[in-house]
């Protein structure tokens, strides 16, 4: 069956809304993860860190910086990876990957993210090298960060429906062996025909 050039469209649209309001959803977990951070340093004692800002000026080839242009690099860092990354989950929640099944997914992300930069720039060490308490401190902030920004699109994707998956799920509850996609027409008018463009 030949795919209408329109339901093309509109399923273009559909994911880059899902982009977009994954990014929002990452802004939020972003806020989340920083005020989750501030009350843990409060509680410790540990200082902020400065590898976001450490890390954009090893990939980027700048001078490490002071002052006020580290924690500028530090906020345009630690912000810009969360919400870049949140269309991700954005994508996630529209194909019906929601709940917290997601975000642990989205978190592994989240983590292989930094830690790929951190140590692709020389900045950051493996994990398993870190102080315990450092190492448990980063995974509540991240994990924090996941659950934070999968509610917000999960709720964003709820209103446009069921994904995809989820419609795949609702033939036969569990994995079959005998229960293939839905037909691209039944999953056009149930995806498109609901206003969900």
């Amino acid at each position: 069956m030949n795919v209408h050039s329109s339901d093309v469209r509109a399923s273009a649209r559909g994911w880059c809304r899902a982009v977009g309001q994954g990014m929002a959803a990452g802004l939020a977990g972003v806020v989340a993860m920083t005020l989750s951070e501030k009350v843990e340093q409060r509680i410790t004692g540990r200082p902020s860190s400065y590898v976001p800002a450490r890390t954009l000026e090893r990939a980027l080839g700048w001078r490490e910086s002071t002052g006020a242009t580290a924690l500028a690099r530090n906020v345009a860092m630690h912000t810009g990876q969360a919400v870049l990354l949140g269309g991700v989950r954005g994508v996630m929640a529209r194909a019906g990957l929601r709940g917290p099944w997601a975000s642990g997914m989205y978190c592994v992300l989240r983590l292989l993210n930094d830690q790929t930069l951190e140590n692709a720039t020389g900045v950051g060490a493996p994990p398993w090298t870190w102080p315990r308490r450092e190492l448990a401190a980063d995974l509540l902030h991240k994990g924090v960060y996941a659950l934070a920004t999968g509610v917000v699109a999960d709720v964003l994707a709820a209103r446009e429906g069921p994904g995809p998956g989820q419609l795949h799920a609702a033939m036969a509850p569990g994995r079959h062996a005998d229960v293939g996609p839905l037909p691209r027409a039944v999953m056009a008018e149930r995806l498109h025909g609901a206003g969900r463009g």
